[in-house]
């Protein structure tokens, strides 16, 4: 229990390393951006731990976190890095060494091996259904041209509504991939 509880704080101070830089860098358009979103829900899932750890929402909270921080990751990896951001840009340097590696990979592993499990196939659909919020609210913004959706998947109207369509299923699916894993 004691090395949760120290994991937990070290992410705190992780995250806030990292949003630290990020609000420098880009104020509250942090909330745009669904790394930002998912590495503020894990500190928050780390902060409620370290304060009241025996919670179901506390548990739900982490899992939550830990599905969208890995769908960040992976979304990083292998499409962003691939796309032409650098891997050293975005996964060892700046936010990205806090929001894009450390932080993952702390909230992740400590989730796996060291926290209770949901245990509830209920508690599946909610990573999924938070992406395809956000997706669609990214997608409305960007055609109202409110956001430049520099990501390929919230490109969206006027660019392929069709591979916009795709991005969004297959990003859906992959959340509902990790997330049904994650409450093994």
């Amino acid at each position: 229990m004691i090395i949760t509880i120290i994991l937990n704080i070290l992410v705190v101070f992780l995250e806030f390393a990292g949003l630290n830089i990020s609000i420098s860098d880009r104020k509250w358009l942090v909330f745009a951006f669904y790394t930002q979103i998912a590495n503020i829900l894990a500190c928050l899932s780390s902060l409620a731990f370290v304060l009241n750890s025996d919670t179901g929402w506390v548990t739900v909270l982490c899992f939550t976190s830990s599905c969208m921080l890995t769908m960040t990751f992976l979304v990083t990896a292998f499409v962003l890095v691939p796309m032409g951001g650098g891997f050293r840009r975005l996964m060892c340097s700046g936010n990205g060494l806090y929001h894009h590696t450390l932080c993952h990979a702390i909230s992740v592993l400590r989730y796996i091996f060291l926290k209770p499990h949901t245990r509830c196939a209920l508690w599946v659909a909610l990573p999924a259904a938070i992406t395809l919020v956000y997706g669609l609210i990214m997608l409305a913004m960007n055609a109202k041209r409110k956001f430049d959706g520099r990501i390929p998947f919230f490109q969206g109207i006027p660019a392929d509504e069709n591979a916009t369509a795709l991005w969004m299923v297959a990003l859906i699916a992959v959340a509902g991939g990790i997330a049904t894993i994650y409450n093994l």
